[in-house]
């Protein structure tokens, strides 16, 4: 992993790790820019260092997941568990990891809910510092040693996706981290996961039958009715539009952005 840590770099040696990274990640781009799925998730262990999954166990977890497991079933898959999750998504990921002999599924969760949340009611007053603690903080941590992690991604899920590549550098409200992001299906259309879940017969998350196209916290995702934008039960009428893991910019992506 590229360090760009500030505490012992001057400005200059930053830039210069920034320039390789993004060098780095320019190379890999052109080099699977016409490439399948599969073989981006396969370039990508190989070719981008230690690299670790990190699944929501959602909607379409199972496609990515599914492709890892062919590939090596002891790929590090990162589950946040942020004790706000629906009862069928903690389910499904057990039953999910079991069928596809998932090896290496490492459970994460913030180690100070009780501290700064003891009664579940930050999200009622700010829906950011609920994720930050919950699901951003934990997972950073737990990235902690990694070169790189692959998203499940796409450039149809939301227009701050529709340029999306499948390998970018890692950014975070606080600035770059050293890191590679990968997006394997960043080019992939909702009927190409679905053929692929029918084809290799894999389970559906049980919340998707119910109208659940996007599923995150149980407190923070509603159905979404038909011709709605797939995200849109995703924090429902409020200025958000990512949980804040995903930052373009430096910057959480709002609606509209």
């Amino acid at each position: 992993m590229v360090n760009l840590e500030t505490d012992t770099k001057t400005s200059a040696d930053i830039s210069a790790a920034q320039n390789v990274l993004s060098t780095k990640v320019a190379g890999l781009n052109a080099r699977y820019r016409h490439h399948s799925a599969t073989a981006v998730m396969q370039g990508a262990l190989n070719d981008a260092g230690h690299i670790a999954l990190v699944s929501s166990f959602g909607a379409e977890s199972v496609v990515l997941l599914h492709m890892a497991a062919v590939i090596d079933p002891m790929v590090p898959v990162i589950f946040v568990d942020t004790e706000l999750l629906f009862t069928e998504t903690l389910v499904y990921q057990q039953e999910v990891s079991e069928r596809l002999g998932l090896r290496n599924v490492q459970i994460v969760k913030a180690a100070d809910i009780a501290a700064k949340d003891p009664y579940g009611a930050l999200r009622f007053s700010d829906t950011d510092a609920c994720c930050a603690l919950r699901k951003t903080a934990p997972l950073q941590t737990a990235l902690e040693g990694f070169d790189g992690w692959i998203t499940g991604r796409k450039r149809f899920q939301a227009g701050s996706r529709a340029a999306l590549d499948f390998f970018e550098v890692e950014e975070t409200a606080q600035g770059a981290t050293g890191r590679i992001k990968i997006n394997p299906l960043a080019h992939w259309a909702p009927e190409d996961v679905r053929a692929y879940m029918t084809e290799n017969r894999l389970p559906r998350h049980p919340l998707v039958a119910k109208g659940y196209p996007s599923i995150g916290c149980a407190p923070c995702t509603s159905p979404v009715a038909a011709g709605e934008d797939p995200r849109a039960g995703r924090w429902r009428d409020q200025n958000k539009e990512e949980c804040g893991i995903h930052v373009v910019n430096g910057q959480f992506i709002r609606t509209g952005a």
